[in-house]
């Protein structure tokens, strides 16, 4: 999720678990812990533009690693809190900060690898946005009303409030999929595989997917007290590059193994059909897309893009216009 929000669900883990004479500094060594695994997105390089793609929510949020993340963490800090917290503290505080940050990011729909490096599998749950204020305002109300009043449990009320919404997330995922499912059948196709995510900021409307020979469709539902459907588009899916590995055995079927690439674009567009987990479409001859994400639910126009330049580099692009029509 956003950087804001990890800071904030840290420290509000931080401080629940600190006396009350000890919050306001746990607060503050578990928001430099809560984002800390973020710093994988430092990973990148001008000659690769795919690598911060690759190491994004990689090593740094497995849950193997969590002991050593938050060992850093308070490192970091212990030059400045060694007159005030002793390091069993410090690192008792940066582990709490830490050790969630991996699991919220899984609860989105990017994808996270959180069991390296026993398994290379990327969890995406899908039951909540990247960014959605109410979750983030419910971790933010609990906390600074505990930093107020440090006697206060109101961080553990707003833990416990943010765990209820992730509970509505999982909720409202299971009704969407329902008519997902539903309408998918309804048009004589088998899904191959579903998917439902939310829509930035909300928990009401979402964007479904699902592959069925060798297509992607794309609809939204609206999940209010009552379920609407609404028709959006479809459109094939790229098949592995000929002499190329398919997409992991989690993704959607594709159409039949796509003609040669050049040699760099080949082994990148493999490489973000892994990252896309399987749902790859080509819009635009030449320019290869991650089918999960749009400007609008309903359509198949991703926003992350990949093409190869004329000097032969491999360009990474996005795309988040809309014009007059589209956002009415």
């Amino acid at each position: 999720m956003d950087i804001v929000t990890q800071a904030l669900l840290g420290a509000s883990l931080a401080a629940a678990v600190a006396p009350s004479h000890q919050r306001r500094l746990a607060a503050l060594v578990g928001t430099v812990a809560g984002v800390l695994p973020d710093a994988d997105a430092l990973i990148q390089s001008g000659e690769d533009p795919l690598l911060v793609l690759d190491y994004h929510r990689h090593f740094t949020h497995a849950l193997p690693v969590i002991p050593l993340g938050a060992l850093l963490a308070a490192l970091l800090l212990w030059p400045l809190l060694r007159r005030r917290l002793g390091f069993a503290r410090l690192y008792g505080y940066s582990l709490a900060g830490y050790g969630f940050a991996g699991l919220l990011d899984a609860c989105t729909s990017y994808g996270t690898y959180l069991l390296l490096p026993f398994s290379d599998y990327r969890a995406a749950w899908n039951v909540i946005a990247v960014f959605d204020p109410a979750f983030t305002l419910l971790l933010a109300g609990g906390l600074l009303l505990s930093l107020r009043r440090p006697a206060s449990r109101a961080v553990v009320v707003g833990l416990a409030l943010a765990a209820g919404y992730l509970g509505i997330g999982y909720l409202q995922q299971q009704r969407v999929l329902v008519v997902a499912e539903a309408t998918a059948r309804a048009r004589g196709h088998v899904p191959e595989r579903l998917h439902a995510k939310p829509t930035l900021g909300n928990l009401l409307l979402w964007r479904t997917l699902y592959a069925h020979d060798g297509r992607i469709h794309a609809d939204a539902v609206h999940a209010g007290f009552r379920l609407r459907h609404y028709g959006g588009d479809s459109a094939p899916l790229r098949g592995p590059v000929s002499g190329r590995l398919a997409s992991p055995a989690s993704g959607p079927s594709a159409g039949p193994p796509s003609g040669p690439l050049a040699g760099s674009l080949a082994t990148d567009v493999e490489r973000f059909r892994r990252f896309a987990d399987g749902w790859l479409v080509e819009q635009r001859p030449g320019e290869f897309g991650d089918g999960r994400y749009a400007m609008l639910p309903t359509r198949i126009d991703p926003i992350w893009h990949i093409r190869q330049d004329a000097d032969g580099r491999t360009r990474f692009v996005t795309r988040h216009e809309m014009s007059a029509v589209d956002r009415a």
